[in-house]
């Protein structure tokens, strides 16, 4: 079986947990997820399956879609609700609608982030996470992402007990993480901060209608069904149309002249509605485009 499971993930499950349970499922070894989803969140989650795990990192490279809750009033460890108070500042005032708007516009586009502590990313061979549990602070090395759209989910700012909370949808670049985004709004905003809820409904070409559960995977008979053909999940890549010749040398894997009107970055070879292969300009020999990826062999 190959193709790709768009799957909501559940609160509570890793993915690799969501990938050990899938290969149980579909009693399939070649199983791949397309990008962390930390335990505490929802949302879609692709699954790829046998030859579609070849291109799983062009749907996690793609952008993706979140809805969150910000919460004004207290910063934390893991930069979530699951964490440990770390800073604490009442909320006295009414923060107003054109402040969190102006706020939104303020990281909207290029940023500039720092991984949080608790993250997977590494630093001189140990995941962030393993120092953070040793209680070791180290320096994390910045990176560039970018927010395509930040906005406001509804006009309603809660005020209670001393904390503010409002809901937005982003949309962002791979590399994002939305518990530093509601710290860097808490910042510009004048207060601690962390994200208080989180729900992933958009990753790739892939969202939360297309989605299914595990109560559905495992109460049927039919998961073909349920399996959507690799192409989907690279349906944002530009396409290039091959005719029989081509694909005989295409499915084969050889370096060919670059053709008219040829795109930039990397392009879906396709013959008769399938992707047989990934293309690019190649980076040495001027005038041509080499395989990134042969998707299916002749």
């Amino acid at each position: 079986m190959d193709g790709i499971i768009p799957l909501w993930k559940p609160k509570g499950l890793t993915s690799h947990d969501c990938v050990f349970k899938i290969r149980k499922i579909v009693k399939m070894k070649k199983v791949g997820h397309t990008g962390t989803l930390d335990p505490d969140v929802e949302g879609v989650l692709p699954i790829c399956l046998g030859r579609a795990t070849k291109i799983a990192e062009y749907i996690t490279d793609a952008g993706k879609v979140y809805e969150g809750e910000v919460t004004l009033g207290y910063s934390t460890t893991t930069e979530d609700a699951s964490g440990e108070k770390v800073a604490e500042k009442h909320v006295e005032k009414e923060i107003s609608l054109q402040e969190v708007k102006q706020a939104l516009d303020a990281l909207t586009g290029e940023i500039t982030q720092i991984p949080p502590m608790y993250s997977a990313v590494k630093v001189k061979g140990k995941k962030l996470y393993e120092y953070a549990r040793a209680g070791i602070e180290v320096e994390r090395p910045a990176r560039q992402v970018h927010i395509y759209e930040l906005t406001l989910l509804d006009t309603a700012i809660t005020n209670e007990n001393g904390l503010a909370s409002f809901r937005f949808r982003v949309h962002c670049s791979k590399g994002t993480y939305i518990r530093t985004l509601a710290v860097m709004l808490g910042e510009i905003l004048g207060y601690p901060a962390h994200m208080s809820k989180l729900v992933r409904t958009a990753s790739a070409t892939f969202t939360a209608d297309d989605c299914v559960t595990f109560t559905e995977l495992e109460n049927t008979d039919t998961i073909e069904t349920f399996v959507y053909p690799l192409e989907k999940g690279i349906f944002h890549l530009p396409q290039f149309q091959l005719d029989e010749i081509l694909a005989k040398k295409v499915q084969n894997g050889m370096v060919l002249d670059i053709p008219m009107d040829w795109p930039s970055g990397h392009v879906a070879m396709k013959h008769q509605g399938e992707v047989i292969a990934i293309y690019q300009t190649h980076p040495e020999k001027h005038g041509m485009i080499k395989p990134v990826k042969v998707l299916k062999i002749d």
